[in-house]
């Protein structure tokens, strides 16, 4: 399974809040925010950079700068959650908005929404998903980015299911997913355990 596991004890300690039953929504989306900076930055690590001098109030200095294009596409509704955090750190990123929704009888997912930026193929695409259960989203994502011309795609989860990783590595296995967990497994209603509840309702009050 392509991954990378964040192990950094400030994301663990923020994972702990974010599953927690007793934290409310606001609490709720300082951690999500704060583990976001945390992953992405982490899941950015290895974008090229160019060598470049600036001048300082007291002479020149090298410097490293990005090279090339960043794209943060979120998975909708959920990943809006991780958008800010994102554009915090890359604030020159493009951004794109997938909308999929997910049959809770059947766990398929339906896309309700796409708009992505114009010429990926020059891009390094951020797809920001909270939850990586089925894996089905994520595939149907991918699917459309690579459609669009993305050829250097990462994702970045807060939790993901052994499942969802098995799914996306069968159908992507060139795309590596960040988290800092991977939890037990899926339940029979295609929940992961012990996950952290739905994402999106937490987020936003709408339990």
């Amino acid at each position: 399974m392509p991954h990378r596991l964040l192990q950094h004890p400030l994301a663990q300690d923020t994972l702990a809040r974010l599953r927690d039953a007793r934290t409310p929504p606001s609490a709720f989306r300082v951690a999500a925010h704060r583990i976001a900076l945390l992953l992405i930055a982490d899941a950015l690590a290895d974008l090229p950079t160019d060598e470049q001098t600036v001048t300082t109030p007291l002479g020149p200095a090298p410097a490293r700068v990005l090279a090339g294009d960043v794209a943060i596409v979120p998975v909708l509704r959920a990943g809006l959650g991780m958008l800010e955090a994102a554009l915090t750190l890359v604030p020159d990123a493009r951004v794109g908005h997938i909308g999929l929704r997910r049959d809770e009888e059947t766990a398929r997912c339906s896309r309700y929404y796409a708009r992505l930026p114009e010429g990926l193929t020059r891009s390094h695409v951020l797809l920001v998903d909270p939850m990586l259960a089925t894996g089905g989203s994520a595939v149907a994502a991918i699917d459309l980015l690579k459609a669009a011309g993305a050829q250097s795609i990462r994702m970045a989860c807060i939790v993901a299911a052994p499942e969802g990783l098995a799914c996306l590595d069968a159908a992507h296995p060139d795309v590596v997913v960040h988290t800092p967990a991977i939890d037990r497994e899926l339940n029979d209603r295609k929940f992961i355990v012990p996950g952290l509840g739905d994402f999106g309702d937490r987020l936003y009050g709408t339990v």
